[in-house]
């Protein structure tokens, strides 16, 4: 089975996946995990429906009730699986893939990632077809969607929100009723927010393109909006919602790496000497302001899996991926695209400054590249060329995830995609130590001349 990714499944529609492999890989899964009761979901997309009723099928024959939730982001099945003591929870999307993609996130009890081990079994049980008698379980409606809301209001100090306008772009995925559920609240409690929405409607076709706000392409339809509005704040969700991604009140898009920082820098205000976990990519403006705030930095392998186990076994408070993924211990230490935004709007509120204030000494003191993607023929080959052309020169080289080298004035890390066949680059600089800007643009053309050559 194609469709089983690194730590979930993702195909193309028809032949990687379908409602046949749908229900197949279900019926494994509750096998698999000896469930009794699950939770499913499912985005907007044209497929999700009949690929839900054939995950739906699946479990029942596994002997599991299914709890369904309907049309929900990934966030409100992890949240549900743990709020109705479920014994897992499957949601069936794509995300921020093509159109002619779909895919299931799969969970065991307390939302918690299967392990690898886990996770493998249920690929070798729904490839070999090993499975006992149909039990055939029932099947309910359920809808914790205010419960969901309580629980993302109690992240918010409301008393240090001040008057803000905000532009939010739902892409026309599953945030918009979820995000309605949560301004209402929030009305009601008298928070001094007004919001602009755009591309709100659930709408698997995707009249506005895919929800992916991370590709630089994706980014003007908010941008504009943001200034058009006067706004102070822009918030863009992809497909199901799991990421939230910033625009400043100018427009400008805030790379998730600084989102991160200014999300440490909140829960260290709160919480002094707090663990804050990062993934390798983009790591100096992250350790610097955590080291400032005198908490612990712990650097995690990219990945949902891996963030959420290093979480745990660090007692830390938030976890952050410059992808834009965030995750939070009293979230079961998982990732949220509606907690992000409301701490950032908190974090405006407390400081009396712009977020483009927040923001501008961090991107002057550590400049970075994004991400920058190669298709490449022979992934090794390119990672054993850059390390032997870089790595005697290097002050440091960790290898934790990808090959990351610490140049002194830069650094970059070079690392394969989990889920699709790319190496991608990232370049960052300090300013303390003689880098800036051009020196990132500097090095990521020469990086790129070496990988592409």
């Amino acid at each position: 089975m194609q469709c089983f990714k690194a730590y979930d499944i993702r195909g193309r529609l028809g032949e990687e996946l379908n409602p046949s492999i749908a229900r197949t890989i279900a019926r494994a899964f509750g096998e698999e995990i000896g469930a009794t009761r699950v939770v499913l979901g499912h985005d907007p997309r044209a497929s999700s429906a009949e690929l839900s009723a054939a995950v739906a099928e699946g479990l029942r024959d596994a002997g599991a009730e299914v709890l369904v939730l309907g049309l929900c982001g990934t966030e409100e099945m992890y949240f549900a699986v743990d709020h109705l003591g479920a014994d897992g929870g499957i949601e069936v999307t794509a995300s921020h893939n093509p159109m002619d993609y779909n895919g299931m996130k799969l969970v065991g009890a307390g939302a918690r990632p299967l392990s690898p081990q886990v996770f493998a079994a249920v690929k070798a049980r729904a490839e070999a077809g090993d499975f006992g008698p149909a039990k055939r379980a029932g099947q309910s409606a359920v809808d914790p969607r205010e419960a969901f809301v309580t629980r993302l209001m109690s992240f918010v100090d409301l008393g240090a929100l001040r008057p803000l306008k905000i532009v939010v772009n739902a892409g026309n995925g599953a945030a918009g009723p979820s995000f309605d559920a949560l301004a209402r609240r929030l009305e009601d409690a008298g928070a001094p927010l007004a919001f602009e929405r755009m591309h709100h409607q659930p709408d698997g076709r995707f009249p506005n393109g895919i929800p992916n706000p991370l590709l630089p392409e994706n980014q003007p339809p908010t941008a504009r909006a943001v200034v058009e509005a006067g706004a102070d704040l822009g918030v863009a969700w992809d497909g199901d919602f799991d990421r939230c991604f910033f625009f400043d009140e100018t427009g400008a898009f805030v790379a998730g790496e600084y989102v991160v920082g200014l999300l440490a820098e909140a829960f260290l205000a709160k919480e002094p000497g707090a663990t804050i976990v990062h993934d390798p990519r983009v790591v100096w403006n992250t350790q610097d302001i955590v080291g400032r705030a005198g908490g612990r930095a712990v650097m995690s392998p990219t990945g949902h899996a891996f963030l959420k186990a290093a979480m745990r076994t660090h007692g830390a408070v938030y976890g952050g991926e410059m992808s834009a993924h965030h995750y939070f211990r009293d979230f079961m230490c998982c990732d949220s695209g509606m907690i992000p935004w409301l701490l950032v709007a908190e974090l405006i509120g407390r400081s009396r400054k712009s977020l483009s204030q927040l923001l501008a000494g961090r991107r002057a003191s550590f400049p970075s590249s994004g991400e920058v993607n190669f298709r490449v023929a022979d992934a090794k080959k390119i990672v054993a060329k850059i390390a032997y052309t870089y790595g005697a020169q290097a002050e440091d080289v960790d290898n934790l995830d990808g090959h990351s080298f610490d140049m002194g004035a830069w650094r970059f890390n070079l690392r394969s995609s989990n889920t699709e066949p790319l190496l991608r680059l990232n370049v960052e600089a300090r300013a303390d130590r003689g880098g800036d800007a051009g020196l990132v643009a500097l090095k990521v053309a020469e990086l790129s001349g070496v990988i592409s050559g």
